[in-house]
């Protein structure tokens, strides 16, 4: 399987349909901190519509039931998540998993999982979470893609356009990218930019 270069990052549907008419053909929707299901339903189902529309695959961060219910593509969980989440249902549905790392011991358990794509980060120092693992570099990265082998490799935390070269060509496969597009002055032409960039 391949994914595409450039896999950002968003909270809302709103965000969803800013960014993927511009070109995106990989988005992940994270909410974090809604209680409300029927909300969360409403926001999944909305960015189904847009990406299903402009061939983009959606990957829903932690509602792995919602986004069965709403036959997404993927479904991306943390380390926490893997525990709780009934993973045969969601490959019975047909959807694909990616799972976070941040060490080795983070790596074994998710490739127990049998995930479709590992996540590692972060990268570099990120201001969109509070981990408390420290950057990894992009040695990092080029040390785990040899582990990961033929499996797709994402790397995400505190990458910047202008890093964007460097880190593809340590080995990762795709770049999860959340502020330096949706903190940026101007997100769409951010989004274009790291297209162009990484579709080269």
């Amino acid at each position: 399987m391949k994914l595409d270069p450039f896999y950002p990052i968003v909270d809302s549907s709103t965000w969803v349909a800013r960014l993927v008419p511009l070109g995106v053909k990989l988005l992940q929707l994270r909410i974090k901190d809604v209680e409300d299901e029927n909300r969360l339903q409403q926001e999944i189902s909305a960015a189904r519509k847009v990406c299903e529309r402009h061939g983009c695959q959606l990957i829903v961060n932690d509602y792995w039931q919602l986004a069965i219910d709403e036959a997404c593509d993927f479904v991306h969980l943390g380390q926490e998540d893997l525990e709780g989440a009934d993973l045969d249902a969601i490959r019975r549905a047909g959807l694909r998993l990616g799972v976070s790392t941040h060490d080795g011991d983070e790596l074994e358990t998710a490739l127990s999982a049998d995930p479709d794509y590992i996540a590692l980060g972060p990268v570099f120092p990120t201001s969109s979470k509070s981990l408390k693992w420290e950057p990894q570099g992009v040695a990092k990265v080029t040390g785990w893609k040899r582990q990961v082998g033929d499996l797709p490799l994402v790397a995400i935390g505190g990458i910047t356009l202008e890093r964007a070269v460097e880190v593809l060509q340590s080995g990762a496969d795709s770049i999860a990218v959340i502020s330096d597009v949706t903190r940026n002055p101007d997100p769409e032409q951010r989004t274009r930019d790291w297209i162009g960039q990484t579709r080269r």
